[in-house]
């Protein structure tokens, strides 16, 4: 593969008038001695879709499980610089993790229900933080599955096992189980990526009507699924985001050489 300058770099200005839900300043990311992530600033704009590409190795899963703190969960991480969410940096020692990931959640690249029934994959989160209220809890699934475009299939079947659902089924309970705490940010890492074509697309309407609520931020190694669904594009090279555009721009104009080849399939 072709070495790119990283000097060479373009990340949009936003204007005054556009909402920023969450922006991160010179962050990076150690594993032990080696830094995996080479100070990613970016801001991420409310009610829009964003999507992360770049290649296997690239740092974009590693930016993104950065935004509500999974990466503290793996031993001999750190992670410097900031991660702006109304007006808190996140990334201080001093911030709640539990309380701040209610307001950012997160799915995963493979679907990982809980071994319960798909009522209680929904509220297992609700009731651990204390709503306890029937009523309440039957409203939030119901709610959750239909903002999902789960609800129509399993609405009899609410206490079956979670498992028993199909790849795309289970990932949209996944999606359900996220929404369900009512979070402002919705992270998902290549949520799609083994989903048949059919359930992929499911997924990415899903993920279009969401937008109207939540502020999305996907990691996808599916070119055309970015071209498809997100109004915004951020291109990871070598741990580092060389370019942040507009997603038709990225794909039709792309302002760096490393851009234009990865968008173009010349590597990848």
């Amino acid at each position: 593969m072709q070495n790119y300058s990283l000097t060479d770099t373009f990340i949009r200005p936003f204007d005054q008038g556009q909402e920023i839900a969450l922006a991160t300043s010179a962050l990076k990311v150690f594993y032990d001695d080696h830094e995996a992530l080479h100070g990613v600033s970016l801001p991420f704009e409310r009610y829009k879709i964003t999507a992360l590409i770049g290649a296997s190795g690239s740092g974009k899963s590693t930016f993104l499980r950065s935004l509500n703190r999974m990466n503290d969960t793996i031993e001999g991480t750190r992670v410097t610089g900031s991660i702006m969410y109304r007006g808190v940096d996140i990334n201080s020692k001093q911030v709640d993790v539990y309380e701040m990931r209610k307001h950012i959640g997160m799915v995963f690249q493979r679907p990982n229900p809980f071994a319960k029934s798909i009522y209680d994959n929904i509220t297992f989160a609700p009731r651990r933080f204390g709503e306890h209220n029937k009523e309440k809890l039957d409203q939030l699934v119901e709610q959750s599955l239909k903002d999902a475009a789960l609800w129509d299939q399993v609405k009899d079947d609410l206490h079956q096992s979670g498992l028993a659902l199909s790849g795309g089924q289970q990932q949209r309970l996944c999606i359900a189980r996220a929404i369900a705490m009512k979070p402002d940010i919705l992270l998902l890492d290549e949520p799609a990526s083994a989903l048949d074509p059919i359930s992929t697309s499911t997924v990415e309407d899903t993920l279009l009507q969401l937008k109207d609520h939540y502020t999305i931020i996907i990691v996808t190694h599916n070119m055309q699924q970015a071209a498809r669904i997100s109004d915004y594009t951020a291109f990871f090279y070598s741990g580092t985001a060389i370019e942040y555009d507009e997603t038709r721009k990225i794909f039709t104009r792309p302002k760096i050489k490393a851009t234009e080849d990865y968008v173009s399939g010349h590597f990848g």
